[in-house]
């Protein structure tokens, strides 16, 4: 199975999925013109690597911007990986938000709340 590598523009955001080990990144804004076209490949990325392995997947969030129907979609993802969490594979989230950014923590929150997942909000200080 192939990696996923989708480089970043102006409104997308950069997407790393690691085929190997199972670490997924998606990093920066989001606000593509067509949300759905966009998340389309990552979610079907996470689909056929369930089926063709059966190893866990870290999923790294580091969004510094996220309009609404990119979260209607990351909850798809997470509601994918919760699929994947049910069938007793090793699941993890990481909200990665600055340190000042509470609106960004408050969006990964409530994202993640009704999950039945192991997700982690890590602060950082961004770079100035």
């Amino acid at each position: 199975m192939d990696n996923l590598i989708i480089e970043k523009t102006q409104n997308t955001l950069d997407v790393n999925f690691n085929s190997e080990t199972g670490i997924c990144k998606l990093t920066g804004s989001s606000y593509p013109e067509n949300s759905i076209i966009f998340f389309k490949p990552i979610s079907d990325w996470m689909k056929q690597f369930n089926e063709q392995d059966k190893g866990g997947i870290t999923l790294d969030l580091d969004v510094t911007y996220i309009n609404t129907s990119s979260t209607k979609c990351i909850l798809d993802i997470f509601e994918i990986l919760e699929g994947f969490h049910k069938e007793k594979r090793n699941i993890k989230i990481n909200w990665y938000y600055p340190r000042d950014e509470d609106d960004l923590l408050e969006t990964g929150e409530e994202l993640t709340e009704h999950l039945k997942l192991p997700v982690d909000f890590i602060a950082y200080n961004p770079m100035t």
